[in-house]
């Protein structure tokens, strides 16, 4: 028996790439700009409804990003693509966060829910923004996107 009738094809190589090394650091975000044709009104609702004060410069501040509500005639007085940003807000006690909330009278998109080791839920804001609200204590948060490090028998 021989190989008659068997062609032998190099198959394609899988593309592999490979992560470029870092000339510079990550940068650190800073700040998310909220555009809204109503900049006053929303504003003062991200105040009611996570109690915070803005700044000299209006930046209110969750942690070390500051959010700038501020006006734009470009953009209409509604979001029509909610869910293209979502600001995840990061909260130590979710049933009172969320209570707080339906005092406002905020429109869910998904009722605060438990899933696993946290709560989970999305709202919307007057703009018509997501917001994924409730995410997690802060400690079990950082426990899931800290970077994974390299196992060691000490470890075990």
């Amino acid at each position: 028996m021989g190989t008659r009738g068997v062609v032998l094809v190099d198959a394609p190589r899988p593309v592999v790439r490979r992560r470029r090394r870092a000339i510079m650091p990550a940068p650190a975000l800073g700040s998310i700009l909220v555009a809204s044709a109503d900049p006053d009104r929303l504003r003062s609702w991200y105040e009611n409804a996570f109690e915070t004060t803005p700044d000299p410069d209006a930046f209110l501040h969750f942690g070390e990003v500051a959010v700038l509500v501020d006006g734009r005639d470009d953009v209409a007085a509604r979001n029509p693509e909610p869910a293209r940003v979502i600001l995840n807000f990061h909260v130590d006690d979710a049933r009172a966060t969320a209570a707080h909330l339906d005092s406002l009278g905020v429109t869910w998109l998904v009722e605060p829910e438990f899933w696993g080791d946290a709560w989970f839920g999305t709202l919307l804001d007057p703009d018509g923004n997501c917001i994924g609200n409730l995410i997690a204590k802060r400690d079990q948060f950082r426990r899931r996107v800290e970077p994974r490090r390299e196992v060691t028998a000490g470890d075990r």
